[in-house]
């Protein structure tokens, strides 16, 4: 990473929740910056769902400067109390924690894929060609989406949205998953900083606040858990309100993201709920200082 940065003062806009072609967006890294520097975003960071090859490929891209990079990543996470997203920020790319994590996560992703397409094939008897196939386990961590998106080319769907509703999401079973213990240790220990992601959303279309969210943070902290994304695409103000007043009582970081995935998404960059002149709140103060030194460009 380049020298320690000033961050006094808020970039102009901040985005730290976004995906590429790594994980389960349709931008490459090039594509992906030349969008944050059009939105005037000035500190972003690539989230890609058990892949950190964004992070080792954006310093470089940044190196002209103008726009500042943080290392990111985010894992998919269940325990016996229900499921997360663990985004990781200003880790090592080299450390040791983080690649076995991410290895970890990518080997449960492939097992996922083929009980995905055994699944579409012996309930509904949806078959793919072949090329088709080996293309799906040629990358990096294929999801639903891509899926679905096979499913809409192949005429099973009308769209990447029904397919993954009607049929992807009709098998229950439970796969292997990353307990949000080891991700958050494993962030840690390559320097970086654990945050729980769009807290208040949990499975499908679960939500979890008031002494849910309570318990879910108590438990996570113990952990090790260090922050909160607050300010997010998707919430209210009502919402992002309630996450706030959390933070503060668990003394946690506050981060904002979109959680853009290109065209797999309808949603905008830089659109975190965090307004350009607002204030930001004591949270999200704390982290800006705490990554200094840690981001490049």
């Amino acid at each position: 990473m380049n020298g320690k940065q000033n961050f006094s003062k808020a970039p102009a806009k901040t985005d730290l929740h976004m995906h590429s072609v790594f994980s389960d967006g349709t931008d490459t890294p090039d594509e992906l910056l030349s969008r944050v520097r059009a939105a005037g975003i000035g500190l972003f960071s690539v989230t890609d769902h058990d892949s950190i090859e964004s992070s080792r490929i954006m310093p470089a891209l940044c190196a002209k400067g103008g726009t500042r990079f943080l290392s990111g990543v985010e894992f998919s996470c269940r325990d016996q109390q229900g499921q997360y997203h663990i985004l990781g920020y200003g880790y090592d790319p080299d450390a040791q924690p983080i690649q076995e994590l991410v290895a970890r996560g990518h080997s449960y992703r492939m097992k996922k894929l083929r009980r995905r397409l055994d699944f579409l094939e012996q309930e509904f008897g949806f078959t793919f060609p072949e090329e088709e196939v080996r293309r799906l386990y040629a990358m990096h961590n294929p999801g639903k989406p891509h899926i679905g998106n096979l499913m809409v080319q192949c005429g099973f769907a009308e769209s990447k949205e029904q397919a993954i509703r009607e049929y992807l999401n009709r098998l229950h079973e439970h796969s292997d998953c990353i307990p949000p213990g080891d991700a958050i240790r494993a962030i840690l220990e390559s320097g970086g900083i654990p945050v729980l992601a769009h807290p208040a959303f949990g499975s499908g279309d679960q939500m979890i606040r008031g002494g849910e969210m309570e318990q879910r943070l108590t438990r996570l902290t113990a952990s090790g858990l260090q922050g909160m994304e607050c300010f997010y695409s998707q919430f209210s103000a009502e919402i992002r309100e309630e996450m706030l007043a959390f933070a503060a009582r668990f003394g946690l970081y506050v981060t904002a993201g979109s959680d853009y995935h290109g065209t797999n998404k309808q949603i905008s960059l830089g659109d975190t709920g965090l307004g350009a002149s607002a204030e930001l709140p004591e949270g999200m103060q704390r982290f800006l200082h705490e990554i200094e030194g840690k981001c490049a460009g």
